[in-house]
């Protein structure tokens, strides 16, 4: 086991990964992973490495497909798919590195009032009027990106089942890949027995949850921006390295960056040493303090 080398969770972003308004065959999706697995190779020289990923737009090409499937186990499948996609990247990266993937369950609560506010958006772009979306389509719709998308129940997490043996394998020097999409959401009843439900957790806040678990030092959050915008949506006014304040200050879209900033604020509030939001291409000069927003005590 290597004791002496930092743990860091890097959390890919689903739209980095696969962006809403453009193809997802699996040929353009290879390309993209490629390229991240390239962005986290020097991570993993100096670190030991927990990849977690997204899968909104993954996620809700399947739920299209499979109307009547529940989203955990879309969930579950979106999650498998682009765990052995990524895996595959990062061995053809770094071929002397043990890399493996494992589908993950996270606990919510049964109760969570999430279930009757859905705030996560999945799947492509819409254009159009939303009400005549929603009542095509047969779900509720969220402005973003230009246009609108599906929104789904996204519980809080509050427990990842498998992070014990998430960290040692990665404290032993394997990268694991784990917690895609934000885990399969899944309940404890009485008798401890879990059971699926239906929603998409964001896989920021697991992320966080997983990161606090298995004592990590750096929460790398990213995806296809620069890092948190004071003057959001307009895109001008980076915030480099803004204080904890700041960021509980700021009104941002409830459904992609308040859950990042959320994310990196919890884990560094909770003694985490270092968080950073930024773009995927950043990913080396985040760690380095040198790009994106960088959160720390």
């Amino acid at each position: 086991m290597n004791e002496a080398r930092p743990l860091a969770i890097v959390a890919l972003g689903g739209n980095a990964l696969s962006p809403p308004d453009k193809p997802h065959d699996a040929e353009a999706m290879e390309a993209v992973v490629a390229a991240a697995a390239d962005a986290l190779a020097p991570i993993a020289e100096t670190h030991d490495l927990i990849v977690t990923h997204g899968n909104g737009p993954q996620i809700g090409a399947l739920a299209e497909a499979a109307p009547a499937s529940p989203l955990d186990v879309l969930g579950a499948q979106s999650e498998g798919l682009l765990g052995y996609v990524i895996e595959q990247a990062l061995t053809n990266r770094m071929p002397d590195r043990t890399t493996l993937s494992m589908v993950t369950r996270v606990v919510v609560a049964a109760d969570d009032p999430a279930f009757a506010q859905p705030t996560k958006p999945i799947g492509p772009v819409l254009h159009g009027d939303p009400d005549a979306l929603s009542a095509e389509h047969g779900w509720p719709v969220i402005g973003d990106r230009g246009g609108y998308r599906r929104v789904v129940a996204s519980p809080h997490p509050m427990e990842v089942v498998e992070a014990e043996e998430i960290g040692f394998l990665a404290r032993s020097g394997a990268i694991v890949v784990s917690v895609g999409g934000g885990g399969v959401p899944v309940t404890r009843d009485e008798k401890g027995q879990m059971h699926g439900v239906d929603g998409v957790i964001d896989k920021d806040l697991a992320s966080a949850v997983l990161a606090l678990q298995v004592r990590a030092d750096v929460l790398l959050l990213l995806s296809d921006v620069a890092g948190v915008y004071a003057d959001w949506p307009t895109y001008e006014d980076l915030m480099r390295t803004p204080s904890i304040d700041a960021l509980k200050a700021l009104d941002l879209a409830i459904g992609t960056m308040a859950p990042k900033v959320a994310a990196a604020v919890g884990f560094v509030e909770a003694g985490g040493a270092m968080a950073g939001i930024g773009h995927l291409n950043d990913t080396a000069r985040i760690i380095a303090g040198d790009a994106g927003t960088v959160v720390q005590a």
